[in-house]
């Protein structure tokens, strides 16, 4: 197996190994019956080296010590049999000795061949005589047979009857071997021993077709010919349980008939031809399925490029604080609404995603304050149906209203990475869903929904759904630079990914509209920025220090939610008065901002007091490098406003 083992991992992974499943080499000579094949091999010489050499060999030389004689009298029953049919017909066809010889000799090898698989039939009754053939025991009432055979009879007068006779009992691919594999050229001569026999039979009475492998077999009556679909669904379905495959174009596989309960002890191990088409079928009931439920899964091309938009390369991974964060709500008594967040780095996606949780939980009804109040401190159904009304909401906005694609972990591998990209188990058993409608979207995200809570990708599967609802194209269109990662260094969200899930487009800025420089050189640059109001805005430490400037549309969004950027990292700042953003006289406002930070380990409510133009100069001169970087984002939209953190202890 050397050379082979990343093969065997990529086959466990795709088909996990069962407690049914064969892994020992031992094992595997008991089923197929060759433990008396290994032990002469093993004292030879010069022994094979592997079990399908042995295998080979041993048909080899069973083919060239095949006795091909037959007993006269059985052949002289037979031709007595057949003649009592059609006695002109099979006279002319009986004066061709060759023709005779050939039959013959087949129809004595078949019958000492299945004397290695199970018991051979019975001789038949008076009972089982029906005008002159010989009807098989596991024929049904309507003369169907649950095997492939020929028929002796007339068609025009009476349905056509099922002939098994002992010495002409010819079975496609009958083998007295322990396995059903063979060599490509010993299938070539018992086709070829096929094309004999069936001389024997009256032509008028045949209906030729075109068989897998190529060559011309006879059909002799219409039922046979009715039921050629569903006794290839029946073999196609045995072979997938005792099916053994040996090179060549064709498979040789093993296919037990289904028969009566009272003709159990007749039925015998049949070989069958399987053509190279059954992976097709699979493939085609896969993909019925998946149609059903408008679902696709990953292809590797896809794949490839959502590398390169989140992290700038298909050769690269994501870091392990990506692939372990789900959307986990705190068990925290008075912090019940808020999303834990285990280490850095997808802090952007999750303060999102808790700002949406927030507005749904709180701010969408008409209740009071007070009533919000108590809202905080949801039980687990209603923080989760928030929580999946909240991705709804954002794969919603990010497809334009129009349509959203959500992205759910499978379990297993929907494809097989090759060339450079990088294999790490997250993209390779994702599959797609996509809804035009939000009614269909919110259900699809319920169902789903303990993936983005509890499941190890949840961030991650909501990252890729909001992209591919987007379209991977369109985001690179929203960046100034197109080259651009969604997700930056030491694996912190860009400016582009959390505008991506606030405002449902990727753009590089936060002000209003856009911004051409040096319009009218024929260089100019244009800086795409937000294009109209939001549901939740933003407020951030950068436009203390004068680095950029956040515009009206975060700064005022239609609810009192803000996602905070401080220090490189991203929570929640959000009030539970409905007309806080509507007040005209902001400069004798006073009211209660809460914070909560998933990251900072908060085991207790922060309950802000604003009191907007309390701020003194003079204070500020004093207290500069004490102040908390929450209070410098809160004058961003509050100028000069004081805040109290009313005993809680300020984070600097």
């Amino acid at each position: 197996m050397q050379g082979l083992k990343r093969t065997i991992a990529c086959m466990d992974e795709e088909h996990p190994r069962t407690h049914s499943s064969i892994n020992i080499r031992s094992q595997l000579r008991q089923i197929l019956h060759i433990e008396d094949l290994y032990r002469k091999n093993k004292v030879q010489s010069s022994p094979l080296r592997t079990l399908l050499e042995i295998i080979i060999r041993h048909h080899i030389e069973g083919a060239k010590d095949d006795k091909m004689a037959c007993n006269e009298s059985e052949w002289l029953t037979s031709a007595l049999i057949i003649s009592r049919v059609s006695p002109a017909k099979t006279s002319l066809q009986m004066n061709d000795t060759n023709t005779e010889r050939a039959a013959s000799v087949l129809s004595c090898e078949h019958t000492e061949l299945r004397s290695h698989v199970s018991d051979v039939s019975p001789t038949p009754s008076d009972a089982d005589m029906k005008g002159g053939s010989w009807v098989d025991a596991s024929v049904n009432e309507k003369g169907q047979s649950k095997a492939e055979h020929f028929v002796v009879g007339e068609p025009e007068k009476k349905p056509p009857e099922i002939i098994r006779s002992r010495p002409h009992r010819i079975r496609r691919g009958m083998l007295a071997g322990p396995i059903a594999s063979t060599l490509q050229e010993s299938n070539k001569q018992r086709l070829s021993r096929r094309v004999a026999a069936p001389q024997l039979l009256p032509r008028k009475e045949e209906d030729t077709t075109q068989s897998r492998d190529g060559l011309s077999v006879t059909r002799l009556h219409q039922k046979g010919s009715e039921k050629s679909s569903s006794d290839t669904t029946q073999r196609v379905q045995a072979s997938e349980k005792v099916g053994d495959t040996t090179p060549g174009r064709h498979d040789r596989t093993i296919v037990r008939p289904k028969t009566q309960p009272h003709a159990q002890h007749l039925s015998v191990m049949v070989l069958d031809d399987v053509d190279d088409d059954l992976p097709e079928l699979s493939n085609m009931s896969m993909k019925t399925g998946s149609a059903a439920a408008r679902g696709h899964p990953m292809d590797q091309h896809t794949a490839s490029e959502l590398k390169a938009v989140l992290l700038g390369s298909c050769a690269k991974c994501f870091s392990v604080e990506w692939r372990n964060q789900a959307f986990t709500f705190s068990e925290t008594h008075d912090l019940r609404y808020g999303i834990v967040q285990k280490k850095g780095g997808p802090c952007g996606v999750l303060a999102s995603i808790q700002a949406f949780v927030l507005k749904k939980l709180l701010l969408e009804s008409t209740d009071s304050a007070n009533t919000r109040l108590q809202s905080l401190r949801p039980t687990n159904a209603a923080r989760r149906k928030c929580l999946s009304l909240a991705v709804a909401e954002v794969l919603w906005r990010a497809g334009e209203e129009k349509e959203a694609t959500v992205a759910i972990n499978t379990g297993r591998n929907v494809f097989t990475p090759s060339g450079h990209y990088k294999c790490e188990g997250v993209l390779e058993k994702v599959t797609c869903f996509t809804v035009d409608s939000m009614t269909e979207l919110q259900v699809l995200v319920e169902q789903h929904v303990d993936q983005f809570e509890t499941g190890e990708l949840g961030c991650l599967l909501l990252t890729v759904s909001a992209v591919l609802s987007r379209s991977i194209a369109k985001v690179r269109e929203d960046m100034d630079v197109a080259t651009t990662a969604l997700i930056g260094a030491h694996g912190y969200c860009t400016q582009e990914l959390v505008n991506l899930l606030l405002v449902g487009q990727a753009v590089s800025n936060v002000f209003d509209g856009n911004v051409e420089l040096d319009p009218g050189k024929g260089n100019s640059t244009l800086l795409k920025g937000i294009k109209g109001p939001c549901n939740v805005g933003l407020l951030s430490l950068f436009e203390h220090y004068n680095i950029f400037k956040v515009g009206d549309y975060l700064k005022n969004p239609r609810f009192p939610v803000w996602v905070v950027c401080s220090e490189s990292h991203f929570s929640v700042l959000f009030g539970l008065q409905g007309g806080l953003l509507t007040n005209q006289d902001e400069k004798q406002l006073a009211f209660d901002l809460y914070y909560y930070d998933g990251l900072a380990n908060q085991q207790e409510e922060i309950r802000l007091t604003i009191s907007v133009g309390k701020w003194t100069e003079s204070r500020e001169d004093a207290d500069a490098d004490l102040i908390p970087p929450l209070e410098l984002c809160i004058r961003t939209r509050w100028k000069d406003a004081l805040v109290a953190w009313n005993d809680t202890e300020p984070i600097l």
